[in-house]
């Protein structure tokens, strides 16, 4: 049944309006129960004065304020689908440009091939014209260059106006990038992007003027859109793609991570580029768009997460170190999209309920075995009572936050779902448990001080003296023993300092991470303090000050609305526009972190040690300090 129907059928079926039914007093008619004591009682006395069956009081796990948490659809991959990937690239006030980035293909492509079109032409005349197009960006004229870029543009996003369907301007686009890249655009376009970063004029322009639209970074947002078609195209694999493509591919991919012309490689331009825009020097930079760009040229250099997977893998075997236990993607994957924590105001109704209903119990004997755990009738019974308790204490824990900084809490009145079938899931991580070598030290120190008196030092391999189940402790902790590739490094860098002649240097593997840390080394806190910046800004409980950078500068249109559709509109696409930005940047952080620590712990430490400086952590919890079912709905 289509999404439409089903909304039609379920506002009838509330309403009462259902065919061969009598109609009854419609669910707006009476309160909804809402989560607290004090509004189920209410809603229990409003049933039983109209004479209807209450509805049952909702549970903490399946209720946050009033609306239920279902699971979201989200899968825990590298990217979204290819169309989804394109089509965030472009707001909805860049509308208007797809029909000049067409008109300006079509009057140049009519003076050399009339009353033609790009599909009909052979692979000769395609690389023929395009080769004219890129003896275009050559010439002095700014507008004849950027009207030769809007031209590559329109290639680059397959020719729209030539086909169909979607697929078949999906087709067209992987076609075209591919040809583009093989006849050297991307070079050509990477030059002009210099230029344009060097154009003092444009940037003195936009220091100028009190409000910066659309029309400051149109030459800019021309050049980086083809380069971000180009990365995303040729960067997705397919089973159908030409031999000659995945070697394009693959030279694409060494070109972005190995620095030929230039002596830093692609990413570090634009992470220069974010730091300028910080910095107020840039205000026309559309930063959607450098930040989407950077985001996947870091995913196709390094790799992605199962890319990362398999080199996790590879390095543990060159170490000699036994194979990991699961795969954490997969892992991640099987979890649930998001558990949204509970207001506080309902955490403390909540535990204020429980201890009006708690009871004295009396001290229950602990079982020896866990298989009579799981078998004995009264353990369901003990561990309700535990779980009462836990969620207690986590109750006034987060009763104890500071209430001034949270929204304000809104409880809508909402229709009640049918029964989910509630699953159960087996308690404990879902991922293997590990144990460090220090854990099992730390352990048989503590036991040989209380029942010994002494310690053996690093030894555990001693047991005499210790109770038996000490034994079976040490014997347990052994077996989800885990030395990770990080203490192998760590322990090479003590050896190292330790005997720094004999040993002589470390043999460093030249890797795009390894190349790419080395060139972001010495600005490395600006590139961080800048990206966190931006990520403040398009934070959803930032409050806008003064002093705050504008980062909505790429998605503002040279007009404002006057219409409330216009507003509407605009609305959405400003909503869509930092989002959009939160994930670019969330995306990349967690990925340079993941492979900065494959690549060497201390990377990874130095990274973070940075983030933390810039009041990362604080930043993250404003995301969830907030309705996350209501923020998802919201923005979706």
């Amino acid at each position: 049944m289509p999404l439409a129907e089903m909304r039609k059928s379920d506002a009838a079926w509330c309403a009462g309006e259902v065919p061969g039914r009598e109609k009854e007093p419609a669910l707006a008619d009476f309160c909804t129960p809402v989560s607290g004591s004090s509004g189920f009682q209410a809603h229990c006395e409003l049933c039983s004065d109209r004479g209807l069956q209450p509805v049952a009081e909702p549970s903490d796990s399946c209720w946050l304020g009033s609306m239920e948490c279902p699971n979201l659809e989200f899968e825990y991959g590298d990217a979204d689908g290819c169309a989804a990937e394109l089509s965030e690239l472009y707001s909805y006030t860049e509308e208007p440009e797809f029909a000049v980035n067409r008109k300006c293909f079509q009057e140049d492509f009519q003076t050399q091939v009339k009353g033609g079109r790009w599909s009909e032409l052979d692979a000769s005349r395609q690389k023929a014209y395009v080769m004219r197009l890129l003896d275009g960006l050559e010439v002095v004229d700014r507008n004849r260059r950027l009207n030769v870029a809007r031209a590559i543009l329109y290639l680059a996003q397959g020719v729209f106006g030539e086909c169909d369907t979607e697929a078949e301007v999906l087709y067209w686009a992987r076609y075209n990038n591919f040809l583009l890249y093989q006849m050297g655009t991307f070079t050509a376009f990477l030059e002009m992007l210099n230029m344009e970063m060097a154009n003092s004029q444009a940037c003195s322009s936009a220091l100028r003027k009190p409000a910066i639209s659309l029309a400051d970074s149109t030459a800019l947002r021309v050049l980086l859109s083809v380069m971000y078609l180009m990365v995303e195209t040729i960067r997705a694999e397919k089973e159908t793609d030409l031999p000659e493509w995945k070697t394009s591919r693959e030279t694409f991919r060494t070109e972005l991570s190995f620095p030929v012309h230039s002596e830093e490689p692609f990413a570090l331009l634009l992470f220069t580029m974010v730091t300028k825009f910080c910095s107020g020097h840039a205000p026309h930079f559309p930063m959607k768009k450098v930040l989407l760009l950077l985001w996947k040229v870091l995913v196709f250099t390094l790799g992605g997460f199962e890319a990362l997977q398999a080199m996790k893998v590879r390095k543990r075997e060159e170490l000699g170190l036994p194979p990991l236990p699961e795969d954490s993607i997969q892992v991640m994957r099987s979890m649930r999209a998001a558990s949204p924590p509970a207001y506080t105001i309902e955490l403390v109704e909540q535990q204020q309920q429980k201890r009006g209903h708690r009871s004295r119990r009396p001290l229950m004997k602990q079982d020896s075995l866990d298989i009579y755990n799981e078998r004995d009738p009264f353990k369901n019974d003990e561990l309700g009572a535990d779980e009462e308790e836990a969620d207690e204490i986590d109750g006034g824990i987060e009763g104890e936050l500071d209430m001034l900084e949270r929204d304000t809490v809104v409880q809508a009145v909402s229709v009640p779902h049918p029964p989910v079938e509630r699953v159960s899931f087996p308690k404990g991580l879902p991922w293997a448990p590990k144990v460090r070598q220090k854990d099992i030290e730390h352990f048989l120190e503590a036991s040989r001080n209380k029942f010994i008196g002494f310690t053996l030092g690093q030894d555990t391999d001693t047991l005499v003296g210790l109770p038996r189940p000490i034994h079976e402790s040490v014997k347990t902790l052994k077996q989800h023993k885990y030395i990770s590739i990080s203490d192998v490094q760590i322990k090479n860098e003590e050896e190292l300092e330790k005997c720094p002649l004999s040993l002589g240097e470390e043999d460093v593997q030249e890797t795009p991470c390894e190349i790419l840390y080395r060139a972001m080394l010495y600005n490395l806190p600006q590139y961080m303090i800048a990206l966190l910046k931006i990520l403040l800004a398009a934070a959803p409980t930032s409050k806008a000050k003064t002093d705050s950078i504008n980062i909505l500068a790429d998605v503002l249109p040279e007009e404002m609305p006057i219409t409330v559709l216009q507003s509407m509109k605009l609305g959405i696409d400003v909503n869509r526009h930092k989002e959009i930005i939160v994930k670019s940047i969330s995306a990349l952080l967690l990925l340079l972190l993941k492979h900065f620590k494959l690549n060497h712990v201390y990377q990874f430490e130095y990274v973070s040690q940075h983030l933390v400086f810039a009041n990362c952590i604080p930043l993250i919890l404003k995301f969830f300090n907030q309705n996350i079912m209501s923020y998802i709905t919201a923005k979706n």
